[in-house]
């Protein structure tokens, strides 16, 4: 788990969920497993200077960037090697809210990741330094904080329509109904997906299926027993197959080994140990 997490304030907290700084002592398993959540996150590594990404259904299939990377929006999940991401300081940004710092429309990130070098140029390994100089966790993530406001350059504006379209689908992601939310925003359908594509990368009835998703991820963590067709009926699946069929899409593994791995891993309801 992060050892230090860090909501920033305004003006970040529009964009930015949280600041992190994690350490820990190598792991039995070599390879994680992450669920895709909708959102896009920079990892700077501070083990080493590369970073190394991997398919999760066949391992030997491995992405290798510098040690500032970016993972965009998935719909599917990918892997990462523990041993090498031992020490990492991260970003996770809000849906729609890595736009201003990346200058990419977020629809170019989708199942994507890219050096933050290819984005960034010089500037992205000079953050890395200046976060391994700075000598507490607190003080690394300092650090990213004012690169990131430098980035922005002040140009922190958000789009509200999209945000507001966000904080719906958030709040009842098996409930939201597109048209009704895009018809509240005065944009007509076709340019509200537009809008929403571009700034969290994924169409508003995918983004709400993945954000379905993790309420299932979210309520087995809670630990207690599990009944897969109750799972289904509260968080909104019209049937099990359904939910069966969404589950393998985004974790690639059925709901049945999902919980098996879970339980020797507790607490880690987006990181799986591939076993």
């Amino acid at each position: 788990m992060p050892n230090l997490l860090v909501k920033p304030g305004p003006p970040l907290s529009r964009f930015v969920e949280l600041l992190w700084y994690y350490e820990n002592a190598p792991q039995l398993h070599r390879k994680e497993r992450l669920m895709p959540d909708g959102c896009i996150t920079l990892i700077i590594n501070l083990l080493e200077d590369e970073t190394r990404l991997y398919d999760a259904d066949d391992t030997k299939k491995v992405r290798k960037f510098r040690g500032c990377s970016i993972s965009g929006p998935h719909t599917k999940c990918f892997a990462i090697d523990t041993d090498e991401q031992a020490c990492v300081v991260g970003v996770s940004f809000r849906p729609a809210g890595a736009l201003p710092f990346l200058k990419l429309p977020s629809d170019e990130l989708h199942n994507q990741h890219v050096g933050l070098d290819d984005l960034w140029g010089r500037l992205a390994g000079e953050l890395r330094e200046r976060v391994l100089a700075a000598p507490t966790s607190a003080e690394k993530l300092r650090v990213v904080e004012v690169a990131l406001l430098e980035r922005a350059a002040g140009m922190l504006d958000g789009q509200p329509v999209v945000e507001y379209a966000v904080g719906r689908f958030l709040a009842r992601p098996a409930a939201a109904r597109i048209a009704e939310v895009a018809e509240k925003t005065g944009f007509s359908s076709r340019r509200f997906i537009e809008l929403f594509k571009e700034h969290v990368g994924m169409a508003p009835k995918v983004f709400c299926r993945v954000r379905r998703f993790q309420t299932v991820l979210e309520r087995i963590a809670r630990g207690r027993s599990v009944s897969w067709s109750d799972v289904a009926l509260d968080c909104g699946y019209f049937d099990q197959p359904h939910f069966i069929h969404d589950f393998r899409a985004f974790s690639g593994i059925n709901p049945s080994k999902y919980l098996s791995d879970h339980r020797g891993f507790p607490g880690h309801h987006n990181h799986l140990p591939i076993v």
